[in-house]
C-alpha cells in the first residue's frame, strides 16, 4: 500500500513538472530554438531588441501549455519604433526600387530556409494544422517573389499638356512609415502581404501582431532583421512592437502613419 502511494506521488510530481515546463525546453520542440527563440523573448525591435512592457506567456491552444514568454512593448517603446522607422525611411526611400526589391528577394529566400520551423511555430502558437501553418509562410515567400518583379516595373506617366512645349510628368512617391496590425488567424501571411509591397515601394513598416501569437511576430522579425543587418541597412525598416490594445489604439490615432493596414 505504501509502495503504491509512493508511485502515485511520483506520478503526480512528474505530471505537475511536465505541466510547468515550457515547451521551448522540450526537445520535441527544438525547432523553436532553431528560430532563435528563448524562454523569455523581447517583443520590440527597431534596430535593437529592447522592450519595457509586461511579460506575457504564449500558450499553445491545443494543450494549454506555455510555449515561452515575450516582453511586450509599451507606448514609449511604440514611439521609439516610429521614430526609428522615420529615420530609416529617409535612407530606404532613396534606394533605387530594384535595390529594395533585391532586399525583399533575400527576405523571401531566408523565409524559404525557415519554411518548416516557422510553419510549425504558426501551427503550435495559433492552432491551425501544420499544412496550413507551412502554407502561410509560403504565402509570405510568394508575395516576396511578386514584390521583386514589381520593384522593376514602377513607372510614371508622360501626359500631354495643354501648353505648347510642355509635358506633364507623373511619378509615384513613397508614403513614409506604414503601420500593420495583423490578426491571430493569419499571424505571418497578413504581415507579409503588407510589408513586402510597402518595402519595395520605399516605405518602412511598424508591425503589431496579435497578442496571442507574439512568438510568430518575434521569429518572423528575426528573419527579416538578419537580412537587413547583413546588407548594412537599418533594422527599423521593419520595426516590431508586440503589445495589446494600447499600442493598437496609439497606431490608429498616430498622424505620423499616413497609412495603417488593420486586419482583425
Amino acid at each position: 500500500m505504501v509502495g503504491l502511494r509512493l508511485r502515485l506521488f511520483h506520478l503526480i510530481v512528474r505530471r505537475m513538472s511536465s505541466q510547468n515546463k515550457y515547451l521551448i525546453e522540450d526537445p520535441k520542440y527544438s525547432f523553436l530554438k532553431e528560430l532563435g527563440l528563448e524562454r523569455v523573448n523581447v517583443g520590440v525591435y527597431h534596430g535593437k531588441w529592447k522592450a519595457s512592457g509586461q511579460v506575457v506567456q504564449s500558450v499553445c491552444p491545443a494543450n494549454g501549455q506555455v510555449i515561452a514568454e515575450v516582453q511586450q512593448g509599451n507606448l514609449a517603446d511604440y514611439g521609439t519604433c516610429v521614430e526609428e522607422a522615420q529615420t530609416a525611411w529617409q535612407m530606404w526611400a532613396d534606394l533605387p526600387a530594384p535595390r529594395r526589391g533585391e532586399i525583399v528577394r533575400q527576405i523571401g529566400e531566408a523565409l524559404r530556409q525557415k519554411l518548416i520551423p516557422l510553419g510549425k511555430l504558426v501551427s503550435l502558437e495559433m492552432g491551425k494544422i501544420l499544412a496550413e501553418g507551412v502554407g502561410e509562410v509560403q504565402e509570405y515567400v510568394d508575395i516576396c517573389d511578386y514584390a521583386v518583379g514589381l520593384s522593376r516595373s514602377f513607372s510614371g506617366s508622360l501626359i500631354p499638356s495643354e501648353r505648347p512645349g510642355h509635358v506633364l510628368l507623373e511619378r509615384w512617391n513613397p508614403l513614409g512609415v506604414i503601420g500593420v496590425i495583423s490578426a491571430f488567424n493569419f499571424p505571418i501571411a497578413v504581415y507579409g502581404w503588407n510589408s513586402a509591397i510597402a518595402m519595395v515601394c520605399g516605405d518602412t513598416v511598424v508591425w503589431k501582431g496579435a497578442p496571442s501569437t507574439p512568438l510568430v511576430s518575434v521569429a518572423t522579425t528575426k528573419v527579416v532583421a538578419e537580412v537587413l543587418e547583413r546588407n548594412s541597412l537599418p533594422g527599423a525598416v521593419c520595426a516590431l512592437c508586440c503589445g495589446g490594445s494600447d499600442v493598437g489604439e496609439a497606431m490608429a490615432a498616430d498622424t505620423r502613419l499616413p497609412l495603417l493596414s488593420f486586419t482583425g
